[in-house]
């Protein structure tokens, strides 16, 4: 069903003035001769999402679906930009970045539509009828089976704590989280769990001491792990974790056990967009039983009751999983005082990396 894939690099200036290298690539799907076309730009990886589209275009062989990959930062500059100047980019935006779609709702950049799969998804993964949540993704620790001996192996943060405390400790230099500067779902994995965890300014502290790297993206993470040079990550996104497990046992993956963040990617239909019947046709795809399942074999969607599962609440609490609710209760990780004091902080933990 794919006809062409390009790749290509671009330096795209982001909001408050930070520079930064957004990888983008594009895959078209359908035929060549489609009757009409359908653009998308989301932050999922083309390999991951790929499957989707094919499953959404089976039934419907004279359309063709341009699929964008854009970092998450450059895809919420340019949807805001566009919205001002009322133009037309993209037909359908799916972040991970749930924080940045609230905001871009909030500005009025997206086009209100109701369905009743859209009225059936619980409340705090709808906003508004304009920003629904379509996936269920897991932050994780994922740690070198390998090279981390099982009774080290963290199964918490204050586990992880405990591994960084140590003067000495062998993991010093040898762990990884993501960039929050760099990537818009690190920022809000870390502004959560700084509402969240009692247990954030200790870590912090111990990234610091322990000269924890910070990095762009999940493939990087990852691929530090599996190759020995971080031995351990935080706070990575589940569903490329697990992806990479299923085909390399040096990968391990925990939900962590003090509390684990479960993100919605959130899909909105931008204001002017030039195909509003698509962009819903999609949508409803996503949210219906064919789409939930092409979602599911593509390990976007994990369910919490699967027995044995990596979510499985057998021994949890029932407050282990914390959903990240589509709301205005997100904007405040936005503001721009807020967000400079916040990232701030982070360079003091992290004063190593290169400033912009």
């Amino acid at each position: 069903m794919m006809r062409s894939l390009s790749i290509g690099l671009a330096m795209l200036f982001l909001f408050w003035g930070a520079a930064v290298a957004a990888q983008e690539a594009t895959a078209i799907y359908g035929p060549d001769r489609a009757d009409r076309r359908l653009i998308l730009r989301g932050t999922t990886d083309i390999a991951v999402f790929g499957p989707v589209i094919e499953a959404f275009l089976q039934q419907r062989p004279q359309l063709a679906i341009t699929y964008e990959q854009w970092s998450s930062n450059a895809l919420y500059e340019a949807t805001g930009r566009a919205c001002e100047e009322g133009t037309s980019q993209a037909d359908l935006i799916i972040s991970s970045a749930v924080h940045q779609m609230v905001r871009l709702v909030n500005d009025a950049c997206a086009r209100p539509y109701r369905s009743a799969l859209t009225q059936a998804l619980p409340q705090r993964l709808r906003w508004r009828d304009e920003l629904w949540g379509v996936t269920q993704e897991p932050a994780v620790i994922v740690y070198n089976r390998g090279l981390v001996p099982a009774a080290e192996a963290p199964e918490s943060r204050f586990d992880l704590l405990d591994l960084l405390r140590p003067g000495d400790s062998r993991y010093a230099g040898r762990v990884a989280t993501y960039d929050i500067e760099a990537s818009g779902l690190g920022y809000l994995f870390a502004f959560m769990d700084a509402q969240e965890a009692t247990t954030f300014g200790g870590l912090l502290e111990s990234f610091g001491r322990a000269e924890v790297e910070a990095t762009c993206c999940s493939a990087e993470i990852i691929s530090g792990v599996a190759e020995g040079r971080y031995l351990i990550a935080y706070n990575v996104l589940g569903s490329y974790a697990l992806a990479r497990a299923a085909e390399d046992p040096r990968i391990a993956v925990v939900a962590p056990r003090d509390y684990t963040l479960v993100l919605a990617r959130a899909a909105m239909i931008p204001r002017w967009t030039n195909a509003p019947d698509l962009s819903a046709d999609f949508l409803d795809f996503l949210l219906d039983e064919p789409g939930r399942r092409a979602l599911r074999d593509s390990l976007l969607i994990l369910p919490e009751e699967e027995p044995g599962g990596l979510l499985d609440p057998e021994g949890r609490t029932e407050t282990v999983t914390r959903g990240i609710a589509l709301s205005p209760a997100l904007l405040p990780a936005l503001d721009r005082q807020k967000r400079m004091l916040f990232i701030e902080r982070w360079r003091e933990t992290f004063p190593r990396r290169p400033r912009p």
